[in-house]
């Protein structure tokens, strides 16, 4: 019988050993990979894993042609608007002419274009990707038809940067007369604005910019998706200066006016915009700063609670 317990007593000891994992030990001669070999994604780069409550529900942007900071910071509605919200006093495009620089805002990338000609960039861009997301968008193209490379009526190709992504017009891509009507109803979470060549800026003077910005943006404003924690942007493609330096306006409700002096340029738009959609930035826009100083704004006051005897 002692034989017996004594037998059995083993058996369990070494079952109790075995069922114990043992921990790998990597051998001294090992090689480490270096640090070059290691591919970590950025942080920037990833979308956060659960909704932002404190991003605004929807972005809009405005993007005007050909002037530089000093051209159009004290002009008309311009002048009101940069006396009112926040301003970016040190953004800068980041070449010439028009394309690159649309496509430096939608892309992270400029892809070596020098030039405003026609261009069949592989597919991808800022609206494939918000598509890709699920994020709702669209983009307002003025003096538009039912073709979206076929210039006139003031809408230039050059000026429409998601067509070049793909060789296609994206279904989002609309003509401006469709933006009254869905301001009123489902508006898009991003929605991108050209104005035709006049009201851009392109060939006519600042008091034409301002005469249609008066119009569209208080549009916008008075849409509940704006109200509602959104931000609008307006920017320029390029400056007229050596410095190549553009007036960029960031729009939100109960926002301080306040001024920015950190240097940005479209890439730190492409991250601002994609940090607030909760996407990935593309290119260059993930080592760019985002515009965090001028998206802040001050909390709302709490209106007083009236009596029964007042209301």
């Amino acid at each position: 019988m002692r034989f017996g317990v004594l037998a059995l007593a083993a058996v369990l000891l070494v079952a109790a050993c075995q069922s114990h994992p043992t921990a790998k030990v990597q051998a001294p001669n090992t090689p480490t990979p270096s640090p070059s070999t290691i591919v970590l994604p950025s942080p920037a780069a990833e979308p956060s894993p659960t909704p932002d409550t404190s991003s605004p529900a929807h972005v809009f942007v405005i993007v005007l042609e050909n002037r530089s900071y000093s051209q159009v910071a004290g002009s008309g509605y311009i002048g009101d608007l940069v006396a009112k919200y926040g301003v970016a006093t040190n953004y800068h495009g980041v070449s010439h002419p028009s394309l690159p620089n649309y496509l430096a805002m939608t892309s992270g990338t400029t892809w070596g274009v020098a030039d405003d000609g026609w261009h069949n960039l592989p597919a991808g861009g800022l609206g494939a990707e918000l598509t890709g997301a699920g994020v709702d968008w669209r983009a307002y193209m003025e003096g538009m038809g039912a073709d979206c490379y076929r210039n006139g009526n003031g809408y230039a190709l050059k000026h429409d940067p998601f067509a070049y992504y793909g060789g296609q017009c994206p279904s989002q891509v609309v003509p401006f007369t469709q933006f009254e009507s869905d301001m009123s109803g489902t508006v898009p979470r991003f929605v991108w604005i050209t104005p035709n060549l006049c009201h851009d800026g392109h060939d006519c003077p600042n008091a034409d910019v301002n005469a249609w910005l008066a119009q569209t943006v208080p549009t916008i404003l008075s849409s509940d998706a704006w109200k509602n924690n959104g931000v609008l942007f307006i920017t320029y493609d390029e400056g007229e200066d050596s410095a190549n330096s553009v007036l960029t306006i960031v729009v939100r409700a109960n926002q301080a006016n306040q001024r920015s002096d950190n240097s940005y340029d479209h890439y730190s738009l492409l991250a601002s915009i994609e940090d607030l959609l909760g996407v990935p930035r593309l290119g260059d826009a993930a080592q760019a700063n985002p515009m965090t100083d001028l998206l802040q704004v001050r909390p709302s006051k709490t209106p007083p609670r009236l009596n029964a005897s007042s209301a």
